[in-house]
């Protein structure tokens, strides 16, 4: 007769089962439950099936039949959703294996769960008996179509991880004492939610030699118990694993000697679940190798999440989840809040500034301003630091710039490639907020603006790039600044940039003409109104005498016709109205 205990599962352990005296004892991990406990030992022979050209495989009775249908037609090319239909001719025909539609007709409609048990090494045989064979090919057959997809039954995927499953039992390596009946003393028995329940021969001595659960749970009752070598085993069980597949590899990796050769053929996922077994049943060694693989092999972005979240649900600092991390944290490498990030991205910058190649140069701008928007948070590059780089990259465009108002046309070639660097770090102000400054410096630069017309224009459009594109800040809203600044900005670079809009729009690809107009409209209409008299004035005359190379911003000139003359009419008529409500008011 058989004594039971029930123990909480690893993850959650909270008291000690009893344990009774008897040579034969039976105890239960996890919650008490209705479990059938199968003898598992691989000394029992597996039952074949012979094929039609007389090949006998032993794994062809492992699945049910229309289990075996499916994987016949899967190999014939029968499944792909994209076939069309056969035509009447080969309807006729005597076909070697069912068709999907075939198989569909003669198969149930619903799936019900039922329980697979291994034992003895193999999935049980279909024809074991006449009656659960045929409920279980019903059951295991059933697969539902919506249009073009194939939806395979969660039973015939439970056939499969039990296949699987029958694999690590069955097939081990010589001189490995895992799954041995002959010397094992404990029967170790997995049950899952889905019903999946295995049972295998393991040691006591393995156990509690590589888990501190084990250790906890065998090692101090064992001792008093001592059985006789004919004895039988005790019964172990664990229920609600929630991979018994994973349960399995982990405990297997106790008899390897060599677990990082072993932890080699895993991927990544399934090595995040032997870490999270491992922790939990107190195999330090099997933690180890998983962070050990971490550490050394790729991970996708979607691996990465996963990685760094089990990790921080595991709290596993003290082992080496540390050095696992530091691929993805700076605080981890450093051992510090991530100051040195404002260094490494400086060094970027200047990088990118100084480049030589011109098409490998716009490629790095596009994808350093791609990497610096994602960081919403703006605390990886310091203020200071970005005004340090455009400090530079205005310096250089000064000198070369009055260099040639002197017709020392010298390396005039700086000209475009330090105002194309200043529209970069422009850009990447805006997007951070802090482009204030940056305007205040640039309204300031009346040297280079009266100078202006003494450079050719071929070698100066691209300064009023820089110009159009603080328009088109204010213009958004994207850059506040006062209104002092702001009319600064117009009288000094307002007439350098009509005349440069020509050959702006001619030589730019891709420049936006509408979006720059409109701009510079509302950076106009930002003003108090007697100073938009004075830009919108001097535009319509400067419109009238060369349309094609003067910004059309006809669109804010109405805005200030109606606020300087319709408005003022109706501000004139509205004290009168006032005064009318207000003897009204007295009268009632």
């Amino acid at each position: 007769m058989l004594s039971s205990a029930v123990i909480s599962s690893p993850v959650s352990l909270s008291s000690e089962p009893e344990f009774t005296t008897r040579p034969v004892s039976k105890f239960i991990f996890g919650s008490e439950k209705d479990l059938q406990v199968m003898d598992f030992s691989t000394s029992t022979t597996t039952s074949t099936a012979t094929a039609a050209n007389g090949y006998s495989s032993p794994r062809d009775s492992l699945f049910p039949s229309n289990f075996t249908k499916f994987n016949s037609a899967l190999t014939a090319g029968l499944l792909n959703p994209m076939s069309p239909p056969p035509s009447p001719a080969m309807l006729d025909k005597t076909r070697s294996s069912p068709t999907l539609f075939e198989m569909m007709a003669s198969e149930a409609d619903t799936v019900g769960r039922v329980p697979v048990q291994i034992q003895n090494g193999v999935l049980p045989s279909p024809s074991s008996s006449s009656s659960s064979s045929s409920s279980a090919a019903a059951a295991t057959a059933a697969r539902t179509t919506n249009v073009n997809h194939l939806v395979i039954s969660a039973q015939d995927k439970q056939a499969l991880a039990m296949q699987r499953i029958s694999d690590l039992l069955v097939i081990r390596s010589p001189g490995n004492q895992f799954n041995d009946p002959t010397s094992s003393d404990v029967k170790l028995t997995l049950s899952s939610k889905d019903g999946i329940s295995i049972t295998m021969c393991v040691h006591r001595q393995i156990l509690v030699a590589h888990s501190r659960f084990f250790a906890m749970k065998l090692s101090d009752r064992w001792s008093k118990q001592q059985l006789p070598p004919s004895s039988s085993p005790y019964i172990v069980e664990i229920s609600d694993c929630d991979d018994v597949e994973v349960y399995i590899e982990t405990l297997m990796l106790m008899y390897c000697r060599d677990l990082r050769k072993k932890m080699m053929r895993q991927d990544v996922s399934r090595v995040l679940g032997i870490l999270k077994v491992s922790a939990a049943i107190g195999f330090d060694a099997g933690v180890l190798s998983c962070l050990e693989y971490l550490e050394a092999a790729p991970w996708s972005e979607d691996e990465e999440y996963r990685i760094a979240s089990l990790l921080s649900e595991l709290h596993l600092e003290n082992v080496g989840a540390t050095e696992v991390l530091r691929r993805v944290s700076v605080e981890a490498s450093n051992g510090s809040n991530g100051g040195g990030n404002d260094e490494v991205l400086l060094n970027l910058l200047h990088i990118v500034l100084e480049g030589k190649d011109e098409k490998a140069r716009r490629d790095m701008k596009t994808l350093v301003s791609k990497m610096l928007r994602e960081n919403s948070s703006g605390n990886d590059l310091r203020k200071e630091s970005l005004y340090l780089a455009c400090d530079g990259c205005l310096h250089k465009l000064k000198r070369q710039f009055l260099q040639a108002a002197e017709s020392d046309l010298e390396n005039v070639d700086q000209i475009a490639r330090q105002a194309d660097n200043l529209h970069w770090i422009l850009d990447i102000l805006i997007d951070r907020q802090i482009a204030e400054d940056f305007i205040v410096m640039w309204a300031s630069l009346s040297e280079l603006s009266e100078v202006h017309g003494k450079v050719p224009v071929v070698h100066r459009f691209e300064i009023s790039r820089v110009t159009a594109r603080i328009f088109v800040g204010i213009g958004k809203g994207q850059i506040l600044t006062p209104k002092e600044v702001r009319c600064l900005l117009l009288r000094n670079w307002l007439t350098p940039f009509y005349d440069d809009f020509g050959w702006m729009r001619r030589a730019s690809k891709g420049l936006d003409r509408y979006l720059i107009e409109d701009g510079l409209s509302n950076t106009i209409l930002t003003l108090p109104l007697a100073w938009q008299q004075e830009f919108f004035l001097a535009w319509f005359d400067r419109f009238l005498n060369s349309n094609e190379d003067c910004p059309n911003i006809q669109r804010g000139f109405e805005v200030w016709w109606r606020r300087a003359f319709w408005r003022r009419k109706e501000q004139s008529q509205e004290p009168a109205r006032l005064r009318i409500t207000a003897s009204a008011n007295e009268n009632s």
